[in-house]
């Protein structure tokens, strides 16, 4: 399992999969074959689907440049994966160099022909089953064994994610207007937050609170802003507000969040690992459901629970997302993407406390279980369901 850095990265929206992955593809192509003068690049499945609205031939182009670029959209080839693009490079009218990439998840890509890496493969334990029992053994938290696995400048990146988690809330909270696109939906954030609510209630002005922060990180992925992939860009608000609302009840330290953060990034590897993060490849239960699995470890890690309930607060986040399409309308992530990171940051806080109330040691449904189910039921959806705005409320909406 690779290093907790490939599942947390800094990057710009709106979508891990369709435009960061398709950077870096652009940018190894370059790499290998600088001395091009013309490319074209082919996209297919979900990238020729939702490309447009997903900005993949934006990024595509402006990556590529200066070289002369074209992008094209077959949606009829039945491509090996969802998320399957061809470079081709061009000099003096001749082809001199080839690449086909899969776009996997997170802005990570695969590229044919060439080993997976294996440079970050850190993690000799692959299984939550037997990282518990590990822990369980040497009396570790989730965290410290993290902190075991990864090398001497790790806290210094988690502390870099957490700033910018922060930054993109702060900045989706103070802007307003209108998301990039077609579908002209008014940013929501600020008004959620800054509302003159007569709620009294403290629990409801913090969940009140936490759906803001949510809403303001998924504006600012839908407007191409800065964001953490956790574990993906469309998912990228459920853990960061989850953080603030963390943050927001003043029972923790600063050096406690991060721990659980490094709890968190453990979960999504895992289901990285055995699972899948991507819209494409197995529905927004992949990416939502995740990042839902993640922020709910994150709070369960800072109630002080222990391994079993931080595992039943994980098993079920996804497990109450199993199913879950993905439909963006339009191909932007915007409807139902944003809300729907505010409702999965809200189940994320009832399944922490849940996990707290219940004797997780006699527990039949395992996290493991659960990613291994939740992949199945992925590629058991209809195609039309994984990010292609050809089924659900991309199809209904006109």
């Amino acid at each position: 399992m690779f290093s907790i850095r490939e599942l947390f990265k800094i990057g710009n929206g709106p979508s891990s999969s369709h435009t960061i992955g398709p950077l870096n593809a652009s940018k190894e192509f370059i790499r290998r074959y600088s001395d091009c003068d013309e490319i074209v690049v082919k996209l297919y499945g979900s990238l020729a689907l939702t490309g447009k609205g997903h900005l993949t031939d934006y990024i595509i182009e402006k990556t590529l440049m200066p070289k002369v670029c074209r992008v094209e959209f077959d949606v009829d080839y039945n491509s090996p994966h969802p998320n399957t693009m061809d470079f081709i490079g061009y000099k003096d009218g001749k082809i001199i160099g080839q690449m086909r990439v899969y776009s996997v998840g997170g802005g990570a890509i695969e590229i044919e022909g060439t080993p997976k890496r294996v440079c970050d493969d850190i993690y000799p334990l692959n299984k939550f089953k037997e990282i518990s029992q590990y822990c369980k053994d040497y009396k570790l938290r989730l965290y410290e064994y993290v902190d075991k696995i990864e090398n001497d400048t790790f806290n210094d990146y988690m502390e870099e994610i957490y700033n910018t988690m922060k930054k993109s809330v702060e900045r989706g909270l103070q802007t307003t207007g209108i998301l990039p696109g077609k579908l002209q939906i008014k940013r929501k954030a600020n008004y959620i937050y800054y509302q003159n609510s007569k709620e009294t209630d403290k629990t409801e002005i913090e969940r009140r609170k936490t759906v803001a922060y949510a809403y303001a990180v998924s504006e600012e992925n839908a407007s191409g802003g800065e964001i953490v992939t956790a574990p993906t860009c469309g998912a990228s608000g459920v853990l960061p507000a989850c953080l603030c609302y963390a943050e927001d009840l003043n029972l923790y330290s600063h050096k406690e969040i991060i721990n659980a953060l490094k709890t968190a990034g453990l979960i999504g590897n895992l289901v990285k690992q055995n699972g899948s993060i991507s819209g494409a490849e197995a529905g927004c239960q992949a990416e939502v459901g995740t990042a839902c699995s993640m922020a709910a470890a994150f709070l369960s890690e800072l109630m002080g629970g222990s391994i079993d309930q931080i595992e039943s607060a994980s098993e079920i986040a996804l497990e109450h997302h199993l199913g879950l399409t993905c439909d963006p309308i339009e191909g932007y992530v915007q409807i139902p993407c944003i809300e729907r990171n505010a409702v999965a940051a809200l189940r994320a806080i009832d399944a922490s406390k849940l996990s707290s109330y219940l004797n997780n040691g006699d527990s039949k449904i395992s996290f493991d279980l659960v990613v291994e189910t939740m992949l199945d039921t992925g590629k058991d959806l209809s195609y039309r369901y994984r990010e292609t705005s050809e089924g659900g409320l991309a199809k209904k909406y006109r």
